[in-house]
């Protein structure tokens, strides 16, 4: 069985900058495969008004205070950026980091950072008609930038929609994130092996990665069962690192 990879994601909210940098540093000593953010403005949980951080200028701090673990945001909102910038902004980082950026995308859904910093809520399908066309348009500028990244910059999809998020993992990308429990995780696992057969993709080229909570971490087999190449451990504030170090002694 190949190797699974194990990753952290740091929540940005009811912390400090100085917080965050700590834990990604540790998370990094430790021997993480992945570090990740998420792209909001406000928190998804607890106090609706505690504080919380930018992904991307977060991001860039990242990729120079690690070294070995490869890096992104669990999923960058699409309608917050011009794709062509955030293909630019991506690439940057992706220097900054000496090629280790993972460019995570998603259509959006968080009704308050839309409405709170003036962006169209719109619909969930123009949402997702807005992320394929920004796809195309990210894939086609990272070709255009000079210098142009620093080796091949995946992108990974996130989404678990069956109609569309799942096309688009199998059309476009190199990674694939959703959410358990592990009998879902493996249904719509199959269904985007489905999606590569009608798109003549070979489904081995997509990476297919689960985000799971602290408490899932004794499921960690179940979802490798399921499919999973890569698991995600997701953390708040005040970042105890303690089930990440567990899941990285069962994997061995």
């Amino acid at each position: 069985m190949p190797r699974i990879k194990i990753g952290v994601q740091l929540h940005p909210q009811a912390t400090t900058v100085a917080a965050l940098r700590e834990a990604w540093r540790a998370c990094d000593a430790l021997g993480v495969d992945s570090i990740w953010l998420w792209d909001h403005f406000y928190p998804l949980y607890g106090d609706p008004d505690a504080a919380h951080f930018e992904c991307y200028t977060l991001l860039a701090a990242m990729a120079v205070e690690t070294q070995q673990a490869e890096l992104g945001a669990l999923v960058t909102c699409n309608s917050y950026r011009n794709p062509d910038l955030l293909a630019d902004m991506a690439r940057t980082i992706d220097h900054l980091s000496d090629g280790r950026f993972v460019l995570g995308i998603g259509s959006g859904w968080f009704e308050r950072d839309y409405t709170e910093y003036g962006y169209e809520f719109g619909t969930a399908g123009s949402r997702l008609a807005d992320l394929e066309r920004s796809l195309v348009r990210i894939m086609q500028r990272f070709d255009r930038l000079q210098p142009q990244p620093a080796g091949h910059l995946p992108v990974l999809v996130g989404g678990s929609g069956e109609k569309v998020t799942l096309r688009l993992v199998a059309q476009y990308a190199d990674a694939w994130n959703t959410f358990g429990p592990p009998l879902q995780f493996k249904q719509k696992n199959a269904i985007l092996d489905d999606w590569c057969a009608r798109l003549a993709r070979d489904p081995r080229q997509i990476e297919r990665t689960v985000g799971i909570r602290a408490d899932e971490v004794s499921d960690w087999e179940a979802y490798v069962d399921a499919g999973a190449e890569h698991l995600i451990l997701m953390i708040g504030a005040p970042f105890d690192l303690s089930p990440v170090e567990t899941l990285l002694a069962l994997r061995g």
